[in-house]
């Protein structure tokens, strides 16, 4: 009897000494790191507006005088170009345009001949569109009784222009022109122009 106790001491000592190895293979799960994608901000168009460039237009005019029966309407269409300075969110510049005309007006076979005009710009840079007024000096030649008479006078307007690439651009325009005493005759003009455009930037 007494050489079992050691025999049963060994062996509940053996069975405390294999429980370590039992509780060690119970370890808890390992959590997968969560992995959250980087979403690109938004980030708005954006359009630099400066330098110079070429085009042309074409489009509609419509004159009106204060001398009866002379008036008249028709195709007008021509060249441009200018250079133009982006400030962040505002434009300007400056553009000379030349229109060519064979606008009858009404009377004896006259005509509005041709349109230049110096043109100074402000406008809003919205991205890759660029909204804009104008005004300046315009020169218009017309045939008067068989004769060619010019004279100068002024205008307003206003326009867009929209971005395609980096180098092309289309848009519109409205400008509204005065001449208060063409070629010293006491007759004023008022001619109307509705212009696409197209340019190629530099």
């Amino acid at each position: 009897m007494k050489q079992t106790y050691p025999l049963v001491a060994a062996t509940i000592a053996g069975m405390i000494a294999t429980v370590p190895a039992f509780a060690g293979g119970l370890t808890a799960p390992i959590e997968e790191p969560v992995v959250y994608a980087e979403v690109a901000p938004v980030v708005a168009p954006t359009n630099d507006w400066s330098g110079a460039y070429v085009g042309a237009q074409i489009g509609y005019g419509d004159v009106n005088s204060n001398a009866a029966g002379v008036n008249g309407n028709g195709a007008i269409g021509g060249v441009h170009a200018g250079y133009l300075m982006d400030y962040g969110q505002f434009v300007a510049g400056a553009e000379l345009s030349y229109d060519a005309s064979n606008i009858d007006l009404g009377v004896g076979g006259d005509s509005l001949d041709s349109v230049a005009r110096l043109k100074l710009i402000a406008g809003a840079d919205l991205g890759r569109t660029l909204v804009y007024g104008s005004a300046g000096v315009a020169r218009a030649s017309a045939t008067i009784g068989g004769v060619g008479l010019s004279d100068n006078g002024y205008f307003i307007g206003v326009g867009a222009d929209y971005a395609l690439t980096d180098q092309w651009t289309v848009g519109g325009e409205v400008l509204a022109h005065r001449f208060n005493d063409f070629a010293g005759s006491g007759v004023r003009v008022d001619a109307t122009t509705v212009q696409a455009k197209v340019a190629y930037r530099f």
